[in-house]
């Protein structure tokens, strides 16, 4: 005991938190033992450690033989284990290290060459609260958090079945993330379970800190901008992805989860639109495919028109254009670039802020600029409208990383725009639909649903919502309408 002591004291030396508690046993207290654990990661260390071991002793504090040996105990340990608390026997240095660096406590015993490791609590983590990135009126409230016990716990309440499978993967050499992925084994698509595990392996020695640093090994394409995989804090999202054949992917430490395949039509549906009436959850979609279609075309459409078409724009509003352009010294695509720009860095500004007062610096920022702009004839009224429309439209969009690559795509259409018109609006559009639908996510084609055309599943998933009563039914493998 005392060499494997002075070995842990070595591996953990300028360890401030490491915390060594000394006491003997036996009938003269001729037996030293020792408990071994970083009191930053073991809350309450202090009482429940060495209740713990009083509590795993008492069959043999009960029995005739007051006297304990090292012998007795290790007999004991080995052949009936330790049945109080969640324990496990440990054969080597290695062992011990990996075991206190978990946050257990660990029992050293003189005259026995093994070592007990006890779990206890760990370090305090926040309580399952509401989500705050996917609030809704109607519908459960709670979300997950970022441990990872406790996301499984609240899948599996939802779930009740055995064929809920959940694999844990261990990633990195300093980090030793755990990494959970689980999926229904009737209804995930074995084709995409396959190719999924063969995406993942090789990540033992990778330091995994989050959910999203899973993305690039999931996907096909990292270089294109529109995202493959879905992500999600609210485990009735995760459950109904579940339950459509996805595949969900959740890491200790991180409280959002991943959702994969995530195909284009995936991205239009939230969960507020099941807890709806069905007339007002459809005229949500619409809009949300009209500000889709928004966020990618209004200002390459408004520099086509007002450079290269101006006889497609009626007369009156043509006057009221060329009225408020009379004096702004830039064209149209430089000025709907400035102002694209401003808002971008508006945009970003008020998120790297302190919350308190970034909601108020972007809008009171945006005034400002807005209105100091058209004062300075730097830009006009109807292009201030236009950029302040895409991104109003662009903050509709359900996953915000779908909303990310709608403002990449639309710097090069404007470029398009400018230089070629209509004409190079055609071409940006064919690009993006060649290139989707090219790109797949695992084993199941980006534009599932679009191309081969399936009217009854496209509409469902993207345009109408259909009766509750109607969908629940046994999907197909893979099939839309995932929440």
């Amino acid at each position: 005991m005392t060499e494997s002591r002075a070995r842990i004291e070595a591996i953990f030396s300028d360890c401030h938190d490491l915390t060594i508690k000394e006491w003997s046993y036996g009938q003269d207290l001729e037996y030293a033992s020792v408990g071994i654990l970083l009191d930053t990661l073991s809350q309450n260390y202090r009482i429940t450690y060495m209740s713990a071991l009083i509590q795993d002793l008492s069959p043999l504090l009960g029995a005739l033989d007051k006297t304990l040996t090292p012998d007795k105990l290790s007999h004991y340990w080995e052949a009936q284990g330790v049945s109080t608390h969640s324990a496990h026997l440990l054969d080597s240095i290695e062992q011990v290290t990996q075991s206190l660096t978990d946050g257990n406590v660990v029992f050293l015993l003189d005259g026995w060459d093994r070592a007990i490791g006890c779990e206890m609590p760990g370090v305090q983590t926040r309580s399952v609260s509401e989500p705050t990135m996917e609030p809704v009126v109607f519908g459960p409230h709670n979300s997950t958090i970022e441990d990872l016990k406790t996301n499984i716990g609240l899948l599996r309440a939802l779930i009740k079945t055995p064929k809920l499978k959940f694999k844990l993967l261990h990633a990195g050499e300093y980090t030793r993330r755990d990494i959970v992925y689980g999926y229904l084994s009737d209804r995930v698509d074995p084709e995409d379970i396959k190719l999924f595990e063969q995406r993942l392996s090789g990540l033992e020695d990778k330091e995994i800190l989050d959910t999203t640093y899973l993305e690039e090994w999931v996907e096909e394409s990292v270089f294109t901008p529109f995202p493959q995989v879905r992500y999600t804090e609210r485990p009735d999202v995760a459950t109904s992805a579940l339950l459509t054949g996805k595949i969900i992917v959740l890491v200790q430490g991180s409280p959002t989860v991943m959702i994969c395949p995530g195909l284009f039509i995936d991205f239009f549906s939230t969960s507020e639109d099941y807890y709806q009436r069905t007339v007002f959850s459809t005229l949500i979609r619409w809009l949300r495919v009209i500000a889709f279609i928004m966020a990618t075309t209004l200002p390459s459409l408004y520099v086509a028109l007002s450079t290269f078409h101006t006889e497609l724009i009626p007369t009156v509003l043509l006057l009221a254009i060329l009225d408020t352009r009379e004096k702004i010294p830039f064209p149209a695509f430089v000025e709907a670039l400035l102002m694209e720009f401003f808002f971008e860095l508006l945009r970003e500004a008020g998120i790297r802020l302190p919350r308190p007062i970034g909601s108020a610096v972007s809008i009171v920022g945006a005034l400002v600029i807005g209105q100091a702009a058209i004062q300075a004839k730097i830009a006009s009224p109807i292009m201030v409208i236009v950029v302040a429309l895409t991104g109003i439209a662009s903050f509709a969009m359900p996953q915000y990383n779908l909303a990310i690559a709608l403002r990449v795509l639309r710097f090069p259409l404007m470029i398009l725009a400018a230089t070629l018109g209509g004409f190079g609006l055609m071409i940006g559009y064919f690009l993006i639909m060649l290139h989707l639908t090219k790109l797949k996510s695992l084993s199941q084609y980006y534009l599932t649903g679009f191309a081969p055309l399936d009217w009854s599943r496209m509409l469902s998933s993207m345009i109408f919502r259909q009766p509750i009563r109607s969908m629940l039914k046994r999907p197909r493998h893979g099939s839309g309408g995932s929440r």
